[in-house]
């Protein structure tokens, strides 16, 4: 069974058709999906979408787009909602210095205030980092101790910083671009990984994978993504959903028999 282990499933792009989409990921196999919030609202709609469905878990957080408001008020917000049983993390959060929609100090303070919560609370840690690698492994380096488990979403970076990654005992993370033509240096750091470091994911409704391409993501088409990776590690599907699916359990710390299905 598929796990899609980092989704916006709450997101208004799916209000035509959220039980449905839901529905088709169970089909395709996602027995459990990880809905990521990126601010307090999306946060507070993560915790309500997995109260509603046995299938979905929450993960809360301030994405680096926001760092401007992650405020003490807000952060204690966050750490309320952290406590809701239906979390298994704080995420996402992290640095973007592609689109630097927030100030750099900003970003850097707010994913340091997140590592203490997650911390505090005993939580894995979901990281976005775009054009931001050394300053975000940086960071971790200096404040991971004591996390139970860090994810480095949507992975971007190259064979050195995986290698890095790995050696500190993070998971990497693939998603559509796995599949895309020009990613051939992803999918080397994909072969090379070590079995036990890998998850998959959508990020639906963004960058969905072949052949899907300019159309809207969503959980369903994981699939997609553990039959490329299934390719490069000379295993069938139904291997790299197995074993990509027992780290994600491990890594967000989910039931040993996760819900059947994906709807509500």
């Amino acid at each position: 069974m598929l796990i899609d282990s980092h989704c916006h499933p709450f997101m208004a792009d799916f209000d035509p058709d959220r039980s449905e989409m839901l529905e088709r990921a169970r089909r395709a196999g996602v027995s459990a999906l990880i809905a990521i919030g990126y601010d307090l609202e999306s946060s507070r709609q993560t915790v309500a979408l997995a109260e509603a469905s046995a299938a979905v878990f929450a993960a809360v957080a301030i994405h680096p787009h926001h760092a401007v408001d992650a405020t003490p008020a807000a952060l204690e917000e966050l750490r309320a909602l952290a406590r809701h049983p239906r979390v298994v993390a704080i995420g996402e959060t992290g640095l973007d210095f592609y689109r630097d929609r927030s100030p750099r100090e900003a970003q850097e303070a707010a994913l340091r205030a997140h590592l203490r919560l997650a911390r505090d609370l005993a939580l894995p840690l979901v990281i976005h980092d775009r054009d931001a690698h050394t300053e975000a492994m940086r960071l971790l380096a200096e404040e991971d101790h004591g996390l139970p488990a860090v994810v480095l979403h949507c992975f971007s970076g190259d064979q050195a910083m995986a290698e890095t990654a790995w050696r500190r005992g993070y998971y990497i993370s693939l998603a559509g671009p796995l599949t895309y033509r020009n990613a051939d240096g992803l999918r080397r750091v994909a072969q090379m990984a070590p079995r036990d470091r890998v998850l998959i994911e959508t990020d639906a409704p963004y960058l969905p994978p072949e052949p899907f391409r300019g159309r809207r993501n969503e959980p369903a088409y994981v699939r997609r993504v553990a039959e490329a990776l299934a390719l490069l590690w000379n295993v069938d599907v139904d291997a790299a959903a197995r074993v990509t699916a027992e780290n994600a359990r491990r890594a967000f710390r989910l039931p040993a028999e996760p819900a059947s299905g994906a709807a509500p």
